[in-house]
């Protein structure tokens, strides 16, 4: 597994004395965001030398760009907000060959329509579900077209807010473009965190095939709540890890949710526990 991070923890000026600031920990992958080169997430247009700017960047310092951000409310309870996201989602798309990355990242969405992250009662409708879906075919329509993955990830707040949901998800698009993005910090609902091992385990049963990417951050407690820096919670990395491992993955794990004075604390954090999970291999 190759040890990265979110590009957006470093805030400079320009996307080189960003990329500059990873490389300078020793990082040579990470996640985009457009927000990076001085754009919205989603753009409505970008660049085609812009493109090429941030691309030359990355190769130039030894980095690649293991995906891309490209998260907007799948289920936002306003149709014309979905529509505005799909057709941003299509310019992302569109410029992934460009920028020199197959995977973008998704979420599932929620109902609260000024949060993508916040929780809303109304996730687990039948009408919430079936607001995804539709949103996510046409989605996955896109990344046909563009040649691209589309990453969703289980977290708590959103509309699949569980292993057992992302893999009804998976099985209802059947479709070779949707995959995971596994992150053990966002699978806990309130009270779940003494089953810890138990929903661990039961997640990478469920996904553990279909992961293209992993996160790493930590949390101090379950529920829809704030997150901490890898190895300042209580998420048991090593068990996280070695599930990963065993799974097969040996892709890209990220580390985000965390502010940049963290990143060498967290660095050494995750560096020391892959060691341990490459020596034992």
């Amino acid at each position: 597994m190759q040890l990265g991070i979110f590009a957006k923890v470093f805030v400079r000026p320009t996307v080189e004395e960003s990329l500059d600031a990873v490389r300078s920990h020793g990082l040579h992958c990470v996640q985009f965001n457009m927000t990076t080169a001085g754009l919205a997430p989603l753009p409505q247009h970008i660049d085609p030398e812009l493109c090429d700017r941030i691309r030359q960047a990355m190769s130039a310092r030894g980095i690649r760009m293991a995906a891309v951000s490209g998260t907007f409310n799948v289920c936002h309870p306003d149709p014309e907000h979905r529509r505005s996201g799909l057709e941003r989602l299509r310019v992302l798309a569109t410029a992934c060959r460009r920028l020199g990355t197959s995977v973008i990242t998704l979420c599932t969405g929620t109902r609260d329509p000024d949060n993508m992250w916040g929780w809303h009662p109304n996730n687990g409708t039948p009408e919430a579900w079936r607001d995804t879906a539709d949103t996510l075919r046409e989605a996955l329509q896109i990344a046909e077209e563009a040649d691209v993955t589309l990453a969703f990830e289980p977290e708590v707040a959103n509309v699949v807010d569980s292993a057992e949901k992302g893999r009804r998800l998976l099985d209802e698009m059947e479709s070779p473009r949707l995959k995971v993005v596994m992150d053990g910090a966002n699978l806990f609902h309130a009270g779940q965190l003494p089953r810890m091992r138990e929903v661990l385990e039961a997640a990478f049963a469920l996904l553990g095939k279909d992961l293209v990417l992993a996160h790493a951050k930590d949390l101090s407690h379950d529920g829809d709540a704030g997150h901490e820096a890898a190895g300042c919670g209580v998420l048991d990395y090593d068990l996280y890890l070695k599930l990963l491992s065993a799974s097969g993955f040996d892709g890209p794990i990220v580390l985000h949710g965390l502010d940049e004075q963290q990143v060498p604390q967290s660095v050494a954090f995750l560096r020391e526990k892959l060691s341990r999970i490459a020596s034992v291999q």
